[in-house]
């Protein structure tokens, strides 16, 4: 069941490195839980590896960020407005990814690219953090304290931003 959900056969999973492993993923049949086991038996060099393939690492960032809006709790954020800017460094030939998450009224709209709107806070931040932070393998206070996330703009509110979705615990 597990090489199912992994995607890829028992044959090949002892040599399958993580960026293949990610590459062939059927990410509408993962679960946040799967995923964020995955990542989290990923190394840095397996997460590099995967934020240097542009197309793969595209793919990864618009799955996560898709997903953003079905793991938002509105219950939590009761009345709070906030647009998010995420920032993810690029590292080779990669240009900087960027995308909003705006939380208004009980609802949350992603959209990739920078709007006009000044941002309540902007969290920048490299492929690997960003991957441990939204699969929940890694502490957004940690990470900050490291310099590990930049932010700009409303430390508190990126501080509890994990509240607001409904993060896996892995």
């Amino acid at each position: 069941m597990a090489d199912e959900v992994d995607g890829i056969g028992s044959a090949e999973k002892g040599t399958a490195k993580g960026a293949e492993k990610i590459a062939a993923l059927d990410f509408a049949s993962v679960t946040p839980e799967e995923f964020a086991r995955i990542v989290k038996g990923l190394s840095s060099k397996e997460i590099a590896d995967i934020a240097r393939d542009g197309e793969l690492r595209t793919r990864v960032l618009q799955e996560v960020f898709g997903r953003m809006e079905r793991q938002f709790k509105p219950e939590t954020a009761g009345s709070l407005k906030a647009l998010i800017r995420w920032k993810v460094t690029g590292s080779g030939d990669n240009d900087e990814a960027v995308y909003e998450t705006d939380i208004a009224d009980g609802t949350c709209t992603v959209r990739e690219g920078r709007s006009n709107a000044e941002p309540r806070v902007t969290l920048i931040m490299g492929d690997a953090e960003f991957l441990k932070l939204v699969s929940g393998n890694a502490s957004p206070v940690t990470m900050f304290m490291m310099r590990k996330v930049k932010i700009a703009g409303d430390v508190a509110l990126a501080s509890g931003l994990t509240r607001y979705f409904d993060i896996p615990k892995v």
